[in-house]
């Protein structure tokens, strides 16, 4: 295979040397010998040389995928092995790179490898071309064109490395810069619950910095490719012309110097420049992937350590450790009467070694009262909901829905007692009447139009063609899907409603009109908040900030929760 290689690039060597040498032949031998005939016979030997060129290429590439395939098979294995390693080594390390390595990276590094091996080939062979070529027509060219040719590529040689080494450093500073951007947008509202602005704009500033620093880098080593393009290919065509005068007088034909210059301009020049490129190019590309796939597994532990390198973006936000929330906080149910909902040291965490989302929760909500949940993101909100609905079991601890334990199979007779309304509103293909009627399906004509009226769907059921006229869910605005399910939990029989920011696509004024309506229902309701105007209506609110859980008025929690006030501060903020 390499020696089949190695036969079709001797024919593109021997394709320079002609092109090249038959120019010179044309001018010295026909033009500027009076014979037209004899020189224009030279120009069209060097057009055949050019046309035979295509089978040449053709040849080469058809050897080419016995070089870059063993490669692809060979990362494709490693990669494969690495896998299945880190799933069966005991550890639960999962590697998520894997699907990504089997595809695009070893893709990458076959198509770089095939270029590398184009243009390395190319380069050498046509320079072996070239140089008989010139020294065939005055061994005084290679005086002139070798030093700063030989000079140019030494210079772009030691470049390579660091040049590597630079453009896997802008690939992580800039791969580092998006996760922040991404960390950091995430968690935009804990950063600002818990006072983080500081610490999360350092690090933010210490990441773009590095990115900006490897980009600086990057563009100094590449003015150094270009200086040694230019030492390489450029130098030798001035130094060739500013020779002449002494190469005529030791006896160099003009059509030996037209000669020169068809290789160093045509052959040499344009070899040169490509390998370059491509070393530049698909060789970084080709390092920064080769050392992915050799590497270790993302996420494995280090070989010094024996433990998995931290991840610098789990420093975003100060992450508190749940601790048991004080009874204090917790208001007992009224002497003779049934709690609505009751939460008894209740824990939750999503895996064996995951830390707590609630821990030792107590909470106690009585018949008929309205509580606002508030808090960072990620703190809990949705896991306390879950639990009171039933739909989600702690770890410890139990729930109570007016004094049943909601077991891991809640009986339909508790699945009665509450509502659950997520945030992305559930609207199937049906008529408007059917999709309310959802969780009461018996619900007469005149129940239907109270919860239309008190949700004030008029606009919407007109919209649609009325009630009994079918509805697409894809037509509906994500305001008008979660008015839908409102005005659904509205009519339902169930006596407690547990609104997961179930109104996040309304504005302010349907918001308000909706949990106004909700509240006047016989019941009681539980809102997860995201506008300060849902706490300040509420009888008592309860903030979850991953330490405690604190719940009293709106007026209390200002004295005695700092995450709160900081929450009020950021609510009133975004309002302005």
């Amino acid at each position: 295979m390499l020696t089949r290689l190695a036969a079709w690039s001797a024919a593109e060597s021997a394709q320079t040397f002609l092109g090249g040498y038959c120019v010179a032949r044309s001018l010295d031998d026909g033009f500027l010998r009076r014979s037209t005939s004899a020189g224009l016979l030279w120009l069209a030997g060097a057009a055949v040389v050019i046309v035979l060129g295509a089978p040449v290429v053709r040849g080469v590439f058809a050897q080419l995928p016995h070089l870059t395939e063993p490669l692809r098979d060979q990362l494709v294995r490693r990669s494969v092995v690495r896998a299945l390693r880190a799933a069966t080594d005991g550890r639960g390390t999962v590697d998520t790179t894997a699907v990504s390595r089997l595809t695009s990276q070893t893709e990458i590094a076959r198509d770089s490898f095939a270029g590398l091996v184009l243009a390395a080939r190319s380069f050498v062979f046509v320079a072996v071309g070239a140089l008989i070529g010139l020294m065939s027509l005055a061994p005084q060219f290679l005086l002139v064109v070798c030093p700063p040719l030989v000079l140019g590529i030494v210079l772009f040689t030691a470049s390579l490395r660091p040049m590597a080494r630079a453009q896997h450093r802008y690939l992580d500073a800039d791969e580092a810069v998006g996760r922040r951007a991404e960390a950091t947008r995430t968690a935009l509202r804990d950063v600002v619950a818990c006072g983080s602005h500081e610490p999360t704009a350092a690090r933010n500033r210490r990441a773009i910095e590095e990115a900006a620093a490897a980009q600086r880098a990057l563009a100094r080593w590449a003015a150094v490719r270009t200086l040694a393009v230019a030492t390489a290919g450029q130098l030798p065509v001035f130094l060739l012309l500013a020779s002449i005068p002494w190469l005529l007088g030791q006896g160099v034909t003009a059509g030996a110097l037209f000669g020169a210059l068809t290789y160093i301009l045509q052959a040499l020049l344009p070899a040169l420049h490509t390998l370059m490129t491509v070393l530049g190019a698909a060789g970084a590309r080709l390092f920064v992937v080769l050392d992915r796939l050799t590497g270790p597994v993302p996420g494995s532990p280090s070989v010094s350590g024996g433990k998995p390198a931290p991840d610098p973006l789990s420093a975003t936000v100060p992450v508190p450790v749940p601790v048991p929330v004080p009874s204090e906080w917790v208001r007992p149910p009224a002497a003779g009467a049934t709690a609505a909902l009751e939460l008894r040291r209740v824990r939750v965490a999503y895996g064996p070694g995951a830390r707590a989302v609630l821990d030792g929760l107590d909470l106690t909500v009585e018949d008929g009262e309205h509580i606002a949940v508030v808090g960072p993101s990620g703190i809990g909100k949705s896991t306390l909901l879950q639990v009171a609905a039933g739909v989600l079991t702690p770890d410890r601890g139990e729930a109570l829905l007016s004094g049943r334990p909601v077991g891991s199979r809640p009986s339909p007779e508790l699945a009665a007692l509450r509502a659950l309304i997520p945030q992305e509103a559930y609207v199937f293909s049906g008529t408007l009447r059917d999709n309310l009627r959802y969780l009461r399906p018996d619900a007469c004509r005149s129940d239907v139009d109270d919860s239309v009226r008190a949700l004030r769907l008029e606009p919407l059921v007109e919209r649609v063609g009325g009630l009994d006229r079918p509805v697409r869910p894809d037509a509906l605005s994500l305001g008008e899907r979660q008015l839908i399910a409102l005005a659904r939990a509205h009519l339902s029989p169930a006596p407690l409603l547990l609104l997961d920011e179930a109104t996040c696509h309304l504005d302010p004024v349907a918001e308000a009109r909706a949990e106004h309506a909700l509240r006047a229902r016989p019941g009681t309701l539980v809102v997860v908040a995201h506008r300060l105007s849902s706490a300040l209506r509420a009888d008592r609110v309860l903030v979850l900030d991953g330490t405690r859980a604190r719940c009293g008025t709106h007026e209390e929690l200002l004295v005695r929760s700092a995450l709160y006030r900081d929450l009020v501060g950021h609510w009133n903020d975004v309002r302005r």
